[in-house]
């Protein structure tokens, strides 16, 4: 998904590099979203990892 937001950005730079404003500003909402979903993803794995709880072998 983080992949997808590159992307996404990376089509906004180009686009408006070339002048195209609408499509800029379309890519770089979508891949702000994405970002922001993933970041989500992101937290609640580390949070679900940590409540589980791996503790040491013994």
């Amino acid at each position: 998904m983080l992949g997808w937001a590159i992307t996404f950005f990376i089509v906004a730079i180009v686009a408006a590099l070339f002048g195209f404003g609408g499509i800029a500003s379309g890519a770089a909402g979508i891949a702000k979203i994405l970002f922001f979903i993933f970041l989500v993803l992101f937290v609640i794995a580390l949070v679900s990892n940590a409540v589980r709880g791996r503790g040491p072998k013994l």
